[in-house]
Parts: C-alpha cells; structure tokens; sequence
C-alpha cells in the first residue's frame, strides 16, 4: 500500500469513527468505499444487514458534490435521510409525496451545492423540473448510485418502466457538464443471482465495474418449510408460532393488500396487536405502522413485500411467509430482515399440499401471476406495432395507456435503444414473444420442494460456490 492510499484508508476510518462511532469497517465495506471515492463503477451485492448503505453514504460525505441515490420506496429513503439528518449531515430527499414546500425546499438546497446525497425514484429522478436541475453545469455530481438494485430486475419490465431508463442518465448527464467530468455508478442489493447481475450491468451500463459479492448465508436463521393441508389449517400453524413467541418481534408476508387486511382482522377479534401494511395505505398511515414497530407498540405487522426493504430493525425473531413469495429474490429479501443482530431466528413459509386440491389458493396465485406476464407481453407486442420508431416516451404513455411498459418491453428484448432517458429507437422487426415459462417462478417451486439442505439450494442459486452439505438448522437438515 503506497503512502496515498494509507493516507485515504486512515482519512475514511477516522470518517467513520466521527461520523458512525465505529471503530472499523466490517469485510469488504473498506474496499467498497476506496473503490467509489476512486470513481469506478461497482456491483455490490451484500446481504440484508451487511451494512450496505454506509460504503456509499461515507464516500459521497467524503467528496465536495452531490451523490444520486436512486430508491425504490418512500420507507427506504425516509428512513436513511431520517438517521443522516439526525447526524446532522447534507442529505435530502424528493418523491410524489412530499408537500411542495419541502419539494422547493430541497430543490434550493441543490441550486446552492448544499447537499451531499439526495434520495430520489427513478420517476422522480427522470422529472421535468428535478432533471433540469441536475443538467446545472454548475452542479457537481460524483455518483449514482442504484439502491435495492435487485428492483430493477423485478419491477423494471412492467411495473416500474423508468428502471429501463437509468443506462441513459450518466452519458446524458455528461453532456451537460465540464470536459473530463466523471461520474461513477454503483448498484447495490441484497439478492442478485448471476442472470440479475448480467441485467443490472447491462441495463446501467456498468463500465468495467468492480464487484464484490457477499454469501448470504446466516448460521443463525433457521429456514423451515411447512404444508398447510387447508386454509383453515394455515391460519392455526402462523397461530402457533405467534402463541410460540410471546412479545417477540416478528412479520408475516402475504401476497396481496386484502390478504393483508383480512388477516390483521382476523388476529385483532383474537386479540392480537397487529396492523396491516400495504402499499394502498397513506404515506402517514405506512410510517405510523412503521414507527410502531421499530418501538415494540406492534409486535408483527402482516405486509406485502414492500415492508421492511432497508428499515433497521435488528431484533426480528420470526418471519413467516403466509403465503410462499414469487421469486427466490423477493424471499431472500425478506428472510434476511429476521436475526440482523446475530441471535437466533426462524424463517417459516406455509405453502399448499402438492396438488392443490384441498388448498388450490398458491396454485392460482402462480397461474394468475404468469397470467399477468403474459397479458403484458401480448399488449406490448400488439401496441408496439403502432409506434413511432423514433419518439419520447412521455408522448407515448400519454397516449397509450401501457405505452411505457411496451417501450420497456422492447428493450428488454434488444429491440430499442435510449437515445437519452426520455427519447427512443426502435429497430424492426418487432418481436415481443411471452416466455413459455417464467424459470424465476419454477425456481422458487423446486425451492419449496426441495429435499436439499435449504442454505445449499440458496447458496447455488445465487452463484456462491457452496462449502455447505448440510448447514444443521434447516427442516430438511434436522
């Protein structure tokens, strides 16, 4: 190590100290800052509780500039702006909900290079008046940085369309700024198996990036799978492990806002302290069940996925999965919001009898879930026909209801190119043909029949040359 890295390694650890309290870094969170304090474009995917946000919290305080951190939800970004300001560091937020006063606010804090990190969406990043503001040659901006990037795989498609766009910011960014600006873009997530990887960098266009990737796995989680024969019988196994641990924190994951409702309604007539949580709900309505939980008022919350992505809540005993999730990602997610403080904890998913017959409900979740791919795929195909080969895609979702998912659709396919984030190329012929089968969804099935160690199956899936035959602490190793 040459005399100017000593002198930057002992500058970040005396940051981290000041600005964190700690000591040192954990593996491989010191070479993560070096590399995004160096400017280069980085793949980092760390498990839940890894303590992702501080390898790029800690460079963009380091750096005169602004970092872009590109959020998918209100929580996640409230949540990390919360613990910054309360340190009383340079960050800020933007997103549809916020009152315009707070919006202008901010908005004036970048005009003047006040901040060091903004959180924003990707549809709040893509804005008129936020992009505007970002193409100030004046303003300086270091990095973007992709949080929760495995959200671009999953949502990027169909149902958050601007995640297509990201690739287009940095070269159109660049145009507006000095010769021989650098800007640097890191994605960091929790679960990306190697096609996720391969997508992330080509959608970002990642240049050369470093990647560091960490095994997820966790000797202190206990992974557990269970048959409910009826729905009856589902609703007394989540029973018995609630009854099991009496005043301990816990989630219970479901796959929609009314099976969510339905089943926090059903445990308060019992006597339960628990809330439903959903997107559905107001922005003050998701922060008050939030803030209920981190304090212990509320024991468990029964939520969708959106829950828990990024809140810091180390001591979750139990998460059960009442209904089992759609893809390994989501799963991997939200098992890893359980044990964060190294204790032991237990992750339960309740799934139907194999054939479906006394409890079909997984099964048509599957089917309907497939079915609504398809549906994508075919409206795409049908609505790509009718556009313009060149054109702006506001213009096009104006006019066409899906015309962003189509746009994001042929993309997806190699059959357009971002000329900037907000105009496209076509290339004919235009083929947008539904998969026959959708491999992320079969492998969460086998994941759920396996008669493999459970941590094995996990470890394989996401790329990690697993040393584990039988970890000891999942149902089929016991």
């Amino acid at each position: 190590m040459n005399h100017s890295e000593t002198t930057l390694l002992k500058d970040i650890r005396t940051k981290l100290k000041e600005i964190w309290g700690y000591d040192d870094f954990r593996a491989p969170q010191r070479e993560i800052v070096s590399s995004l304090i160096s400017q280069q474009d980085a793949l980092v995917v760390m498990p839940t509780g890894g303590g992702k946000s501080i390898c790029f919290q800690l460079p963009a305080l380091m750096q005169t500039g602004l970092t872009l951190v590109v959020s998918p939800l209100v929580a996640l970004m409230e949540n990390q702006v919360k613990e910054l300001r309360d340190r009383q560091l340079p960050a800020a937020l933007l997103h549809s909900e916020l009152p315009s006063q707070q919006k202008w606010q901010t908005l004036q804090l970048l005009d003047k290079q006040q901040l060091r990190l903004l959180y924003l969406s990707p549809e709040t990043l893509l804005s008129q008046k936020v992009w505007e503001k970002l193409c100030n040659p004046q303003l300086k901006i270091n990095g973007i940085i992709l949080d929760e990037a495995h959200c671009l795989v999953q949502w990027g498609d169909t149902f958050r369309p601007a995640y297509r766009r990201l690739g287009a910011v940095r070269p159109a960014l660049l145009k507006n700024k000095p010769q021989g600006t650098k800007i640097a873009i890191a994605a960091f997530t929790a679960t990306a198996d190697t096609e996720a990887q391969k997508t992330i960098t080509q959608v970002l266009q990642l240049q050369s990036p470093a990647i560091f990737k960490q095994n997820p796995y966790r000797q202190n989680l206990h992974l557990k799978v269970q048959i409910a024969w009826t729905p009856k019988g589902r609703k007394q196994q989540l029973l018995n492990v609630i009854q099991a641990k009496p005043e301990q924190t816990g989630l219970i994951y479901v796959r929609t806002r009314r099976d969510s409702e339905n089943l926090a309604e059903w445990l308060t007539n019992l006597g339960h302290t628990t809330a439903a949580y959903h997107a559905g709900l107001s922005p003050e309505e998701r922060r008050q069940i939030e803030n209920h939980w981190l304090t212990s008022k509320i024991p468990f919350v029964i939520c969708t996925s959106a829950f828990g992505m990024g809140i810091n809540q180390p001591h979750v005993r139990w998460v059960v999965h009442f209904h089992p999730p759609l893809l390994l990602s989501e799963y991997v997610q939200e098992i890893g919001r359980a044990g964060r403080d190294g204790k032991d904890s237990i992750a339960i998913t309740l799934i139907s009898e194999p054939t479906g017959w006394l409890d079909p409900e997984d099964k048509q979740r599957q089917k309907f879930f497939e079915e609504k791919m398809r549906s994508h795929y075919s409206s795409a195909q049908q609505l790509a026909k009718k556009l313009p080969v060149q054109g702006e895609v506001s213009t096009i979702a104006r006019q066409h209801k899906e015309g962003a998912i189509a746009l994001s659709l042929l993309h997806s396919t190699n059959q357009l190119e971002w000329l900037d984030p907000f105009h496209y190329q076509i290339h004919p012929p235009i083929k947008i043909k539904p998969p026959a089968h959708f491999p992320a969804a079969q492998q969460m099935t086998k994941y759920l029949t396996t008669k493999q160690c459970r941590w094995q199956y996990l470890l394989n899936a996401f790329g990690f040359a697993s040393e584990i035959s039988k970890c000891g602490h999942c149902d089929n190793c016991q």
